[in-house]
């Protein structure tokens, strides 16, 4: 069986009660190589999509990452609402209108979602970004899509992102407000690759 957008709007759920639960986490990650305002802007993003999807409760995951993806463009201050808000929407849009979406659906989708955050972007693998959390785990889910089993693939694109959060830490910013660090930038890890790796751990959890 694939996910449904009940598996969305959870997802969505948990995704919000991880940014608001590491919110002080993600301003001092951005503190020393940011504007320190990265947790407060994905929290305050989060709890407005939390908002909209209560005003109005869409019938299709797909509609319901669209939602988030417009909410999070207008509400979250700095780079991370349009990278963001361009994933989601990039998934929404290779969703379609699919009720139920199987193994490999959701590898595709997390690509889509890779490929608008670069596209918005204009970082790769090894910049620093957030990038360095999405590429491995896009990776990791389409070799897991090919059992077919939809909770691997999020499992596999969790924990892949998570390791590649933790590779930051010896990178070179290159992109960003962090490039304007130099050689500084080097020891911190990228909040952006943080916060990515706790959102698609909450995409495990909503399948459980």
């Amino acid at each position: 069986m694939g996910l449904d957008v009940n598996w969305a709007l959870r997802w969505l759920t948990l995704s919000a009660e991880a940014m608001a639960e590491h919110r002080v986490e993600l301003i001092e990650l951005d503190r020393p190589i940011g504007d320190s305002d990265h947790g407060e802007n994905m929290d305050r993003g989060f709890k407005a999509v939390m908002d909209k999807l209560a005003e109005s409760p869409p019938e299709t995951a797909g509609a319901a990452l669209k939602l988030t993806a417009m909410t999070l463009m207008s509400k979250v201050g700095g780079a991370a609402g349009p990278l963001y808000g361009t994933a989601f929407l990039r998934a929404a849009a290779s969703l379609g209108d699919a009720t139920d979406i199987d193994a490999a659906a959701l590898a595709a989708a997390l690509a889509a979602a890779r490929d608008g955050i670069v596209a918005r972007g204009k970082a790769e693998s090894g910049d620093k970004t957030m990038v360095d959390a999405w590429t491995p785990a896009v990776d990791a889910s389409a070799a897991a899509a090919a059992e077919g089993d939809v909770r691997k693939v999020l499992a596999a694109a969790a924990e892949a992102a998570e390791a590649g959060a933790v590779s930051t830490d010896p990178m070179l910013a290159r992109k960003g407000r962090a490039s304007y660090l130099g050689e500084r930038s080097i020891g911190h890890r990228d909040p952006g690759a943080v916060s990515s790796a706790l959102i698609l751990r909450a995409a495990v959890g909503a399948s459980e």
